[in-house]
């Protein structure tokens, strides 16, 4: 026996997992490049039109036919190379390769169902069951150890792509070679010639197969965007997700007759759990704002301690949708669907992916979105609970047979290997968080002065459209702030590629950091950093009829002397009755330090509102308006607020390609 026979079981486990990983990853940069384009032209791009990749099983369903024997090889490779190079391209070439390398998994996924149903209906099924797991248990790790940037897929790291990209290529061209199994003969035609009903169940096991892997897709691949709904431990999130997930591992190795004998019903119940405390999570952080202008500024409520239980409730079922795949995929693999019937499950179910995609991303895009979009505003519960239904509801369909299982339950047909993988990819993940955590250190604190920094960042994109999350921070490592506002700052979510350029920067940085507006509550996100400790941090809101905004009020102690720090990013045109909460909020405090995005320029009301409270830093260095070399800001619509009395030594607006803002930066005596 050769070693690959030897090994297959744990080498299909491998391949699964991989081909799974890139399906998440060239997904979510797919996204993330089509929003991209959003950020552009603060409207619907007519890049938008590229999602119709996503209808790629629809050839299935006119060509009645799938990829079988070296064309499903030859599809697998395509999907790699689309892997490997894309991450290398501009925005509009790394969009397209990634929806094209996605679009060929969509035809790939439902052709390997149907070349190798009857093993995937009995013990290879849990091979690719397993396969998700160890996909999720992979982006979990590779996020974890680049501070929530996937780090096969960011600058010098990505090698690492590529690696992976490799070891999935040649097991492809080893394992996947398969023969259409012996049903293939008897195979209806088309799918009328099969009954209605059966139509119906395999459309809707489709949808739940698909549902599947959006919920993953959503948060579960990526920890950090659960964090940032609730501002947990990120350690323990990490910790407590992958702990799950090798749980799951080890009972999927030593007792996989518990998955595969399970019921129906009784499953739902276990979703319907999940689901629950999914809601439960969610739900506190859901703000209801209020409709009346004079209820601002809007203070975010506490939040009980005991809403943690929830959420570990969430992380210690989510492993819940994985049993959902095993019993779909099994259900759906002995349905003996034709290729147009598949063709035209996974062409509904892609549809139902797209509409998905634009419902998340409308809970925060929702003023950019005609007609539709206000119906999304403070709706993140209601696309959580259909995203958790459809995987519910799905399992009902695979009936109340139980499925056979040929290995034995000691860990014959899963390889004990899957479970030591699982733990291992875990404890990196956890050991990654540890290792590139902030650790500040407050040398600084001899200066006379303080150097204050307030930076649109774009959502990480620089002026020209390009993912410049490492640009962004070489200039901010060059202007070596102490205290740090930002604005447009909440990528972590599926707009954005889940990553937390927070997280991201204050663990380079070395700062404290405070995200503000949970990602809950559809804010474009401002952040606060800081190389010495946050205190007393809170968000208000201020009113608004468009996109919502926040405020970040917190307390920065310096030396002997406390500075009262906000940070802002009003909505479009400044709104004068959000300025207006803003200073309502700063009262008559002292060492007043308001910096952001106001969208006002020097010569609008609100400007001149703010001026007869707090002083324009730029004017208390160059009270002229004009600067040593001749640079005059006037059209600024970023700026560093003080307060009365204190000397501002030096203020520069550094403008570059990093962002279509300038940062703005004041040099602030201490004393």
């Amino acid at each position: 026996m050769s070693w690959v026979q030897k090994h297959k079981n744990l080498l299909e486990i491998i391949l699964s997992s991989l081909m799974f990983l890139v399906f998440f990853q060239l997904l979510t940069d797919f996204t993330a490049g089509i929003y991209a384009f959003a950020l552009l032209g603060t409207g619907i791009p007519v890049e938008i039109a590229a999602f119709l990749l996503l209808f790629s099983p629809a050839i299935l369903l006119v060509g009645g036919k799938v990829l079988k024997g070296k064309s499903l090889v030859v599809a697998g490779e395509l999907v790699l190379i689309c892997r490997v190079i894309e991450p290398m391209l501009g925005t509009r070439s790394r969009m397209l390769v990634a929806g094209l390398g996605a679009a060929i998994l969509l035809v790939f996924f439902p052709s390997l169902i149907w070349n190798k149903r009857t093993r995937l209906a009995g013990q290879s099924g849990l091979f690719l069951t397993a396969g998700l797991a160890g996909s999720v248990g992979l982006s979990i790790m590779l996020r974890s150890l680049n501070s929530s940037v996937d780090l096969s897929l960011d600058g010098v790291n990505i090698w690492v792509g590529w690696l992976l990209a490799a070891i999935a290529a040649l097991l492809l061209a080893i394992l996947l070679p398969v023969k259409p199994t012996v049903e293939a003969s008897s195979e209806p035609a088309n799918p009328a010639e099969q009954p209605a009903g059966s139509r119906g169940r395999v459309v809707g096991l489709c949808l739940g197969l698909v549902g599947v892997l959006l919920a993953f897709y959503y948060a579960f691949t990526s920890p950090a965007v659960i964090a940032r709904w609730v501002e947990g431990n990120y350690l323990w999130i990490i910790l407590i997700a992958g702990g799950s997930l090798s749980l799951f591992g080890i009972l999927f190795v030593w007792r996989p007759a518990r998955f595969t004998g399970i019921s129906p019903l009784v499953l739902l119940a276990y979703n319907l759990l999940f689901l629950i405390s999914l809601l439960l999570t969610i739900s506190p952080h859901q703000l209801s704002f209020p409709v009346n202008p004079s209820d601002y500024p809007f203070f975010e409520p506490s939040v009980s301690p005991i809403t943690i239980l929830p959420l570990v409730l969430t992380l210690l079922l989510y492993p819940v949708l994985i049993v959902d795949f095993l019993k779909i995929g099994r259900a759906l693999a002995a349905a003996n669907a034709s290729p147009r019937l598949l063709g035209a499950g996974f062409t509904l179910a892609s549809l139902y992916l797209l509409l998905m995609i634009f419902a998340h991303v409308f809970t925060t895009a929702y003023d950019y979105i005609p007609v539709i979009g206000p119906f999304f505003r403070d709706q993140f519960w209601l696309v959580y609970l259909v995203a958790g239904l459809v995987p519910a509801l799905a399992v009902l369909l695979t009936g109340g047979k139980k499925l056979s299982y040929n290995g034995s339950e000691k860990g014959q047909a899963i390889p004990p290997a899957f479970a030591w993988g699982l733990f291992l990819v875990t404890a990196l993940a956890g050991l990654g968080v540890v290792l590139t955590m902030a650790r500040p250190d407050t040398q600084s604190q001899g200066r006379e002065t303080i150097r204050v920094m307030t930076y649109n960042i774009r959502q990480g994109y620089s002026d020209a459209g390009l993912k410049n999350y490492d640009g962004q921070l070489d200039l901010i490592s060059q202007i070596a702030p102490d205290i740090i506002g930002l604005q447009e700052s909440d990528t972590n979510r599926i707009a954005n590629g889940n990553s937390d350029i927070v997280r991201y920067f204050a663990d380079r940085l070395g700062m404290y950091s405070y995200f503000g507006p949970k990602t809950i509550t559809g804010t474009f996100g401002i952040a606060l950093l800081s190389i010495y400790p946050i205190q007393n941090a809170r968000t208000f809101y201020m009113y608004s009829e468009g996109e919502q905004t926040a405020t970040i009020e917190a307390q920065i102690v310096v030396g002997n002397k406390t500075f009262n720090v906000y940070v802002t990013h009003l909505g479009n045109g400044g709104p004068i009755v959000q300025q207006e909460a803003v200073l309502e909020v700063v009262g008559d405090k002292g060492n007043v330090i308001a910096m952001g995005d106001f969208n006002f320029r020097p010569d609008s009301d609100q400007y001149r509102l703010t001026t007869e409270r707090l002083q324009d830093a730029w004017l208390l260095k160059w009270p002229t308006g004009v600067d040593d070399e001749g640079y005059n800001p006037d059209q600024r619509i970023d700026h560093i607020f003080v307060s009365p009395g204190m000397v501002v030594r030096d203020m520069q607006y550094w403008t570059g390609p990093e962002s279509d803002h300038p940062a703005a930066i004041a040099e602030i005596l201490r004393q």
